[in-house]
């Protein structure tokens, strides 16, 4: 069974981050660079597509640039199987993106698959993997929707009103394969009835909550409102936030978790408020060779990011606007870590952890490296 059959299973939405036609040695990803004013489709046939792809944000979001490097893999040992090749182009994926640890655990886990095969038999075994890691993320969704939807359910007990939820970025569909992370208990409260109303912060620089998540919850008739980032302090400070879910792109042995810049200021801000803080963390997000926040290396993107705006033209076409004057200069670094004493709480495929002893022992094996 391929990824998007499964992917159909689990989401009634019409649209797929990625898709993987049955026999077919290419994928279709969403270009996410043109939502939410333009659904748009771009095919990944080579493994420099699909390193284009993660690099220039095509794809983004933790678990599905790892199953696009997953694919880029397969992609390359297609055109050459040898040892050498599969060296480069893992190199060549690895180097896309250095915060989620997602992509190097799927590329290592390919290379680890393929290196106990002949050579002519390696791009199969590649496909095979990459469609495996495409499934299990579409269950591990599905898995985390239903820990969260506990969540939902016992806030809405004490609630003559919809549960507000805030969440910051996207950890939606179009983060990974299936229907999200953070937003799965989201989507299965919906699907089933509970009312949910959404706080969506806008995520500066790119506005991926904006552009991404906002469109995300429309696709889906959810209610939810836009807010500038600098608002979440507000609303929580007077009552209108029943919890905040996040995602995460890498967390440390200790907690810690790395995500989106402005994570940390929610977190903050939650904690100062008494307003429950969760992670929606899916296990290989989970980096069991890091021992803490500190030592996530933090991505800094191009200062354009922060200096111009990307809009929709009067002619409908996607158009960017600078903000700043010429001579001003601008950082972007694209995550921040939040300590785990901040954390409420991980939501993950196997339950509920409210610290890193109870993450390690719900993936015991996983922390030991037997897995």
């Amino acid at each position: 069974m391929n990824g998007q059959e499964t992917d159909a299973r689990v989401d009634k939405a019409r649209y797929r981050a990625l898709t993987r036609p049955a026999g077919a040695h290419f994928i279709d990803v969403l270009d996410q660079r043109a939502l939410p004013h333009m659904v748009k489709t771009h095919r990944i046939a080579d493994v420099e597509a699909a390193a284009t792809a993660i690099r220039e944000m095509i794809v983004r979001g933790a678990p599905l640039i790892g199953a696009v490097g997953a694919y880029g893999l397969a992609l390359a040992l297609d055109a050459d199987p040898s040892d050498e090749a599969l060296a480069r182009a893992h190199a060549l994926l690895d180097a896309t993106r250095p915060t989620a640890v997602n992509l190097r655990w799927a590329l290592d886990r390919v290379r680890n698959r393929v290196a106990r095969v002949a050579p002519g038999m390696r791009a199969d075994a590649a496909w095979r993997e990459a469609d495996s890691i495409h499934a299990e993320d579409v269950s591990i969704n599905l898995a985390l929707g239903r820990h969260g939807l506990a969540l939902l359910r016992d806030v809405a007990r004490d609630r003559d009103r919809p549960v507000n939820v805030m969440t910051h970025c996207n950890a939606g569909a179009l983060a990974t394969c299936g229907f999200g992370t953070a937003t799965a208990p989201i989507f299965l409260a919906h699907d089933q009835g509970l009312p949910v109303h959404v706080w969506v912060s806008e995520t500066r620089p790119r506005m991926q909550g904006a552009s991404l998540t906002a469109w995300e919850m429309a696709q889906r008739d959810i209610p939810h409102t836009l807010i500038v980032d600098s608002a979440s302090g507000l609303l929580m400070r007077r009552g209108d936030v029943d919890l905040v879910i996040v995602g995460a792109d890498r967390v440390a042995c200790n907690g810690d978790v790395c995500n989106k810049i402005g994570t940390y200021d929610k977190a903050l801000a939650a904690a100062d408020n008494r307003v429950p803080f969760y992670v929606a963390l899916p296990s290989p997000t989970i980096d069991w060779n890091t021992p803490s926040g500190d030592t996530i290396p933090i991505e800094a993107r191009s200062s354009d990011e922060v200096l111009e705006v990307r809009g929709r033209g009067e002619a409908g076409h996607s158009i960017d606007v600078a903000i700043a004057g010429d001579s001003t200069r601008a950082l972007n670094f694209a995550f921040d870590v939040t300590p785990a004493r901040l954390v409420t709480g991980y939501v993950t495929e196997r339950g509920l952890a409210k610290n890193a002893g109870q993450l390690r022992e719900l993936f015991s094996e996983r922390a030991r490296g037997e897995d």
